[in-house]
């Protein structure tokens, strides 16, 4: 079977209309309280790789609901207009996460340069996953 378009375009359209947040910037970003790092990877992800301190997880599959005021899943924190940085592994999931945000209409969302495999490899600050209390 062929595909009309393939995961490559799909990034490749996505990153033309998104930001990408460098990992300077990002680490800049980490403290302030006005940004939200939210991690869209699988549960099993973040309990083996760990996660960017104080980052939310939000899995990539309820990601739209939990953003839209209207889901019956809705989440708070993302109609407190705080900036948010969506970050993956590779940051191929976070692009097509961060442009399908935008086309929802909301702002102030970006996504990591290079995602979760890049901040390790830059030796940034990482957490185990936190336990559910």
């Amino acid at each position: 079977m062929k595909l009309k378009i393939g995961y490559k375009e799909l990034i490749a359209q996505a990153m033309t209309q998104i930001e990408t947040v460098s990992l300077a910037k990002a680490q800049d970003l980490l403290g302030d309280s006005n940004t939200v790092f939210i991690d869209i990877r699988d549960v099993r992800e973040l309990e083996r790789e760990g996660m960017i301190p104080n980052a939310m997880h939000a899995p990539r599959g309820m990601l739209e609901f939990w953003v839209d005021p209207d889901s019956p899943y809705y989440k708070p924190i993302f109609g407190e207009g705080k900036r948010l940085v969506l970050y993956c592994a590779s940051a191929w999931r976070s692009a097509l996460a961060t442009e399908t945000l935008q086309r929802m209409g909301v702002p102030n969302v970006s996504h990591l340069e290079g995602g979760f495999s890049a901040w390790k490899k830059a030796e940034l600050p990482t957490v185990d996953k936190a336990s559910k209390s």
